[in-house]
């Protein structure tokens, strides 16, 4: 059984919306830019091959883009292997100007690297002689976070989540029409007022969508053979292009009282027209509005009504990035010496010198069977960029009659770290502190099945020595970043020190003694997060992340999956600063 993507063939859904968007897009790329699949799965490779068999039928080029391409595949450059054979620099099409007119996949749209957005965002902006390309950018994000480059999403005209669906048939698009988009009227006045009332009450501040929206809704009315928009059409693009960019929850209507009719209506009120246009605007606003909604999922809608909108980055949780010559992710090469352990890039070095063989053999006289003449200024090295490791060190309070309970949570927390540490580049240290000592328990590691032995018995009770701690903490942060890694700090406590540095009772010296602490891991520039699990926060909590300038989170009632989304979400944080 084939489900074909005509406008009217099926009901609204995310694969009906996504078939209708594949064919909107390949019908007028230069309006569009593309769209955005969100959520791997057999609906969207349904979508894809339905597309992909489309765009050949029509006679469109239909590319992928390598994971590690470099500029010159990308834009075009020397062909090393035919010069190197004819003796003459021989210049290579580039891959967008192979698809021009055409679709560019961009699988895992997620990972591509600042650089090849530009690119392509220029691309997208500027379009070949040839013509436009459309990017069907495939984003396989498992969080909310993790989503392709806003450059691009910003492009791409529709978004759509294909993560829900179960659709695994056989799919197809429909045939194009013959209807133009230039045979439909332009929208009017009360429409883009309606598009315009319906992005801002989602929180959608940019013009771009409302540019493409306008569009979505001419090309939606020409498929569907109307030469005005209706408001069908409008809906289909609230529905397409508003709805996927929400960031809030429309503001509840504020009812006015109705004005009492005058006892005697005047000339002007009996002349006035039945559609005046007070009327027909809150109508139609309410209808995108409510469409809008309605293609937003239902958990997404739930986060939107709390107030808490997505985010959209790209961090992945791990280390910051440095630059490398050993390893990593492939970065373009530069002009270098192939010295101090850097690399040397020999396609690079030979597509740098090819250009100039002519010149150079006729200066030293040289035939055309001489091997290719190498100079200093043609050498190019290799780059990389890595992710340092993130090590997140547990400072616990073992102290009191509380400490079975923060200690559970600190090893069910660094356990469930643990277990994605291969996934995130992530390594935990734990330090327990308590009585008159502070012991390093766990140091920086990977190793689940290591941290678990060394968790399964810690010592628990006695005074709560919180300087000694944060020291502790301090200095293993500091041997951390002495290493090349990123360090994070994360302290269980409920801010009430009664033991000072030198290991002597008194809460006025601990307490300033942790105030001392805590202010040295701030100088350091050590990211810190203060978790009070006390059954009632006081003020000590807050006054000790003020001083560590840390950010402070309450969890008077805190389990280990709980602590560890918190200990998540501060990460995020911090790579969005």
């Amino acid at each position: 059984m084939k489900l074909t993507g005509g406008p009217d063939s099926v009901s609204p859904g995310p694969v009906a919306d996504a078939l209708l968007a594949a064919r909107l897009v390949l019908n007028a790329p230069h309006l569009f830019g593309g769209l955005a699949l969100r959520g791997a799965g057999l609906s969207r490779d349904a979508v894809l091959q339905a597309m992909s068999a489309a765009c050949i039928a029509e006679g469109r080029p239909w590319r992928r883009l390598p994971a590690h391409i470099d500029d010159e595949r990308l834009l075009g450059g020397t062909d090393i292997a035919a010069s190197l054979a004819a003796g003459t620099s021989i210049a290579q099409t580039g891959l967008l100007s192979e698809c021009a007119g055409g679709i560019l996949v961009v699988p895992m749209a997620e990972r591509v690297s600042d650089a090849i957005a530009g690119r392509l965002a220029q691309a997208l902006d500027y379009p070949d002689d040839k013509g436009s390309i459309a990017l069907v950018l495939l984003d396989d994000g498992l969080k909310e976070d993790d989503t392709p480059p806003a450059s691009l999403l910003d492009r791409v005209a529709i978004h759509c989540d294909l993560s829900a669906a179960r659709e695994w048939r056989e799919l197809e698009l429909a045939d194009p029409t013959n209807s133009p988009i230039s045979n439909v009227a332009p929208l009017d006045d009360e429409a883009l007022t309606a598009l315009a009332t319906t992005a801002t009450a989602l929180g959608v501040a940019n013009t771009r969508p409302l540019l493409f929206a306008a569009h979505v809704a001419r090309a939606h009315a020409a498929w569907s053979a109307r030469s005005t928009v209706s408001d069908a059409d409008l809906a289909c693009a609230a529905r397409l292009v508003i709805a996927p960019r929400a960031t809030q929850m429309p503001p509840a209507d504020e009812v006015e009282p109705p004005e009492p009719p005058s006892s005697q209506p005047s000339d002007d009120q009996e002349n006035q027209p039945d559609n005046d246009a007070e009327r027909n605007e809150g109508p139609l606003d309410d209808m995108l509005v409510e469409a809008a909604l309605a293609a937003i999922p239902p958990d997404l809608l739930a986060e939107l009504a709390s107030g808490n909108a997505p985010r959209r980055t790209t961090g992945s949780g791990s280390g910051q990035k440095r630059k490398s010559g050993l390893r990593g992710k492939p970065l373009g090469a530069r002009p270098g010496m192939p010295r101090g352990g850097a690399r040397l890039a020999l396609i690079d070095s030979l597509r740098a010198a090819v250009p100039w063989q002519p010149i150079r053999r006729r200066d030293t006289g040289e035939n055309q069977d001489a091997p290719i003449i190498m100079r200093k200024e043609d050498l190019r090295i290799r780059r990389f960029e890595e992710r340092a490791a993130w090590v997140t060190i547990f400072a616990v309070d073992a102290s009191g009659s509380a400490a079975a309970a923060r200690l559970a949570e600190a090893k069910g927390a660094v356990e469930l770290m643990l277990s994605q540490a291969y996934v995130t580049r992530s390594e935990v240290a734990l330090i327990a502190f308590r009585g008159e000592t502070a012991e390093l328990l766990l140091a920086p590691t990977r190793s689940l099945t290591r941290a678990r032995r060394a968790l399964a018995e810690l010592p628990g009770g006695g005074g709560t020595p919180l300087a000694l701690g944060l020291n502790a903490a301090r200095e293993c942060a500091e041997a951390v970043r002495a290493r090349g890694r990123t360090a994070s700090i994360v302290v269980l406590t409920d801010g009430r020190a009664n033991i000072d540095a030198d290991g002597a009772p008194g809460r006025k010296q601990a307490g300033e003694d942790a105030q001392t602490a805590a202010k040295a891991i701030a100088r350091s520039g050590i990211d810190g997060l203060i978790v009070d699990i006390s059954a009632r926060p006081g003020r000590e909590g807050p006054a000790l992340a003020q001083a560590m300038g840390a950010r402070f989170l309450a969890l008077p009632r805190a389990d280990a999956a709980t602590l560890h989304q918190a200990i998540a979400q501060s990460q995020q944080q911090r790579e969005v600063a």
